[in-house]
């Protein structure tokens, strides 16, 4: 199809039945107004999303966190930091395996802020979870990559996963409690349970765990999620490359899950978990969302097959009207697919034990973004829709350790790059970042679509959709284009978007305020670089449902991206993940392009959690 425009985007979702439905003026009148907002009012509801109030920061190249006048932001949990009352971080990276095991990982990513005590709004005092997602193992040792050794393997395992640290509010500034009680590091060592159909399938079968029940350690934490009973969920995303596979002979399902000879992190030589051609299924064992218990560091994590196995980012949850609990998550990969479960249970919330196995059992979708608006959800229910054993699809269990495959058999809408998912908290739309796809249009790969509208898109766009009756729980659903992000200084108009301000590239992160603001975090590659030159490094912003108006809150040091955002449930504290300072370097091999944040000539870049707030205590953004 050609390129639509803005008005056509807006009108997209409004069917025939729409139209009948609300009768005739009154269609006259919601068509005219989404084409005047351009996408930014889905449905014309009031959202009551207060107006932002701050002045927007500018684009940076600066090394440094730059925040509002009137706000402060501070370093508060960096890579190295003590989770309890472990070893201190050493600036020369001489910490041992043991040190990184009682330490922050490198790499944050994934955040969110639980209350203390358990069930409460308490917006003082809480627990901060975070994903510590992947390694630069350049500095992780202090002779960087040119020796390898069993010990730096361990350092390694031990520096990805997960944190959990205990936080307080006093006399106004924030710190990390210790020693605490529920600090816990869980990394690439942690036992954990396989829950869900495919628990104890011949295709999670090791020669460690024959009966397929148990994996060692989660790695590739991404994006996250939380449940009402109050569990986190962390999110495998890009597992293939802790793997590899000597022989370069993967099977046409390996590939599809990207499966490569080798492996840059080289944990298949000192761990032969991680080595394909001897150990086929560990693979299958990664992939997954896990659960775990903040409140319970004895507690042993969950990973749930029921949700599929895919590069996950964000697995957002909300309740149906019967009260069954519903996920929303994302391939982050080119052409994958966005999916939903709906568990089978409903939600008790006066027993947090009978929640407990809720994820285990249910039905995944994969969802189809129709060129008229409308939308389906696709059960990926073997014996359903040609998921068959007959097409390669031995039961339950092979649909969801290859639910990638299960998508396109299906015909599920081929996305750019679907991140992370998040839902209004007044009106119940889903919001979902598409960050890019270069790739889309090009020689054999599939053009544009109504969802995805551009070739070669390099900056991505926000989609939203409204469930049928407002019921989560339904199977189909109504979108829209929330926006196009662009560059308005790009020569090619097809790229330039309609953001209305503060222009941003490649939306990542997503996160609503309790006031229902909408914040974006970016991750461009090589900020300042070919297409992003006029978009300097990436950035925090925020948006208004209302309007559609987007300032930019935040910039961060060179190389970094945005992401992890959380808040306290008063909106008064912010919490964010500054990842990978310093990552890219002019030519992606010499010393890192940042110091941030010690500053000091030569040191390391830490991977960090900061901490913002408004000076005179009011609500973050307004």
């Amino acid at each position: 199809m050609g390129q639509p425009t803005l008005d056509e985007l807006a009108t997209l979702r409004w069917s025939r039945r729409d139209v009948l439905k609300l009768g005739a003026a009154s269609s006259l009148a919601r068509l005219v107004g989404l084409s005047q907002t351009a996408c930014t009012t889905m449905g014309g509801a009031a959202r009551g999303t207060p107006a932002l109030g701050f002045k927007s920061v500018p684009i940076s190249s600066a090394d440094t966190v730059v925040v509002p006048e009137g706000y402060t932001s501070r370093v508060f949990f960096a890579w190295g930091d003590p989770v309890s009352d472990g070893p201190l971080f050493k600036p020369d990276a001489s910490n041992t395996s043991d040190d990184q095991a009682l330490q922050a990982g490198m790499h944050h990513d994934g955040m969110n802020f639980f209350p203390l005590p358990p069930g409460s709004n308490n917006a003082d005092h809480g627990l901060l979870v975070l994903n510590h997602e992947y390694l630069d193992q350049r500095l992780l040792y202090p002779d960087a990559m040119k020796t390898w050794s069993a010990e730096k393997l361990l350092k390694a395992q031990n520096a990805v996963g997960c944190a959990v640290i205990e936080v307080k509010r006093e006399a106004g500034q924030w710190k990390v409690v210790r020693p605490s009680p529920y600090a816990r590091r869980i990394t690439s060592r942690t036992p954990m349970a396989i829950g869900g159909p495919a628990r104890g399938s011949a295709l999670m079968r090791t020669a460690a765990d024959p009966a397929g029940v148990e994996v060692l350690g989660t790695h590739s934490n991404c994006a996250n999620g939380f449940t009402p009973w109050g569990t986190y969920l962390t999110c495998e995303e890009n597992i293939h490359s802790h793997f590899a596979q000597p022989t370069g002979k993967p099977t046409a399902r390996q590939t599809r899950y990207r499966v490569w000879p080798s492996s840059g992190y080289r944990w298949h030589e000192f761990d032969e978990r991680f080595n394909i051609d001897k150990h086929p299924n560990e693979f299958n064992r990664f992939g997954w969302i896990v659960e775990f218990d903040p409140f319970d560091p004895t507690s042993k994590p969950v990973k749930r097959t029921a949700l599929g196995r895919c590069a996950h980012e964000s697995a957002f949850h909300t309740l149906a009207t019967d009260g069954r609990v519903v996920i929303y998550t994302g391939d982050d990969a080119r052409f994958e697919y966005i999916y939903k479960f709906v568990s089978r249970d409903a939600y008790n919330p006066k027993d947090r034990a009978a929640n407990r196995d809720l994820l285990d059992h249910g039905t995944l979708y994969a969802g189809k973004f129709h060129a008229d608006g409308a939308g389906t959800w696709l059960p990926l229910v073997h014996g359903q829709l040609g998921l068959t054993a007959a097409n390669g699809f031995a039961d339950q269990a092979d649909v969801l350790v290859h639910v990638k495959l299960a998508g396109e058999h299906v015909g599920a809408t081929k996305m750019d790059r679907p991140e992370w998912i998040v839902i209004h908290p007044k009106t119940g739309e889903v919001y979902a970042s598409l960050t890019n796809n270069s790739q889309r249009g090009t020689e054999g790969k599939a053009g544009k679509d109504a969802a995805n509208p551009r070739d070669k898109n390099v900056y991505g766009q926000i989609v939203r959709w409204r469930e049928a009756g407002n019921d989560a729980a339904a199977t189909s659903f109504n979108w829209d284009l929330f926006v196009l992000a662009g560059d308005p200084a790009h020569p090619d108009p097809a790229q330039r978007g309609n953001i209305k301000g503060d222009a941003f590239a490649c939306p990542d992160t997503l996160r609503f305020a309790p006031d229902g603001t909408l914040w974006i975090g970016t991750d461009i590659g090589i900020p300042g670089r070919g297409d992003y030159v006029n978009l300097g490094n990436n950035q925090l912003l925020a948006v208004d449902s209302v309007s559609g108006q987007v300032r930019r809150f935040l910039t961060g040091p060179r190389g970094c991206e945005i992401t992890g955002l959380t808040f306290t449930p008063d909106g008064k504290t912010a919490f964010v993940n500054i990842q990978h300072p310093g990552e890219f370097s002019e030519d992606r091999q010499a010393d890192p392009i940042s110091n941030w944040p010690s500053g000091a000539a030569g040191a390391r870049p830490r991977s960090a959690t900061i901490v913002i707030t408004r000076d005179d205590g009011g609500v973050i953004g307004t």
